[in-house]
């Protein structure tokens, strides 16, 4: 039983992620937010060949991508937060600077110009503060 319990305490505890300009450790200051694909290109980029990809895509609205995620990490040298990239390789981490058509891709994140699908008369009436502002009734 001590032998089971010795073997537990030399694994690691922490993630391998290291900051991409100064090679310190990261620490994680959010939730990990997965990544999804929703084109042929982007399946492709990773490796799906391209009739694989209109077969996933033409069944499913979105196909989310294993091993890869936005991450919020505060690095002790630049002494702030910031938004990476994070690709497993094996049990390895590549890390960069997330660019910002990756959180296009991202589930539970609220879209930055609204749900695109949301109507403008709708927008305008939820912007409104006053509760007897009905004049877009009339």
């Amino acid at each position: 039983m001590q032998n089971k319990c010795h073997q537990n305490r030399k694994r690691s505890k922490r993630r391998a992620i290291y900051c991409p300009i100064h090679g310190c450790y990261l620490h994680s200051v959010s939730q990990k937010y997965k990544l999804y694909a929703d084109r042929v290109e982007q399946l492709q980029q990773r490796g799906v060949g391209r009739q694989n990809a209109l077969i996933l895509v033409a069944s499913k609205t979105a196909i989310p991508l294993e091993g890869e995620w936005l991450e919020e990490f505060w690095c002790d040298r630049c002494q702030q937060t910031k938004w990476y990239y994070v690709k497993k390789c094996n049990r390895s981490y590549e890390v960069a600077i997330a660019p910002s058509q990756l959180w296009q891709q991202v589930s539970g994140v609220i879209h930055p110009h609204g749900n695109p699908s949301v109507g403008e008369f709708t927008k305008r009436q939820a912007r409104i503060i006053c509760y007897n502002c009905t004049k877009d009734f009339r």
